[in-house]
């Protein structure tokens, strides 16, 4: 049964070996986790720009033991939905691709930005890094 939904800001301070990298890890080893392929690719995109080659970004993800799900039609409307909500904390597409899953899911968000403590939507958050 998965366990939690791990946003891409929760996964890069995980691999980066950043505060709050060991919450996402502890959640991963509890069981799986699930991650939306759209915060997948925010994932990606950061390892490309810090020199990442596709194979290693390949072999990094491959070993990350989270189900990626992907992004339908139904996610697309619900995140859609998700912006007049999410607007006034600044929250992404990919943001609200992550709240989505959760919501869809049933299941805790772990994240590390601190702005979606301030949203009401029905989605428990676990806030993985607590430093300024």
């Amino acid at each position: 049964m998965t366990e939690a939904v791990i946003d891409a800001s929760a996964m890069l301070a995980m691999l980066d070996l950043e505060p709050g990298g060991e919450i996402t890890r502890e959640w991963l080893e509890r069981g799986p986790c699930a991650m939306s392929a759209v915060n997948l690719s925010e994932v990606v995109a950061k390892l490309s720009e810090r020199g990442g080659t596709e194979l290693s970004i390949r072999r990094i993800t491959s070993r990350l033991g989270i189900e990626v799900v992907p992004f339908d039609a139904s996610d697309a409307v619900g995140a859609g939905l998700l912006r007049a909500a999410t607007r006034p904390f600044g929250l992404s597409l990919g943001d609200r691709a992550c709240l989505q899953l959760a919501t869809r899911l049933k299941l805790p968000v772990l994240t590390t930005d601190r702005q979606w403590a301030r949203l009401s939507i029905g989605v428990p958050l676990v806030l993985t890094r607590t430093d300024a």
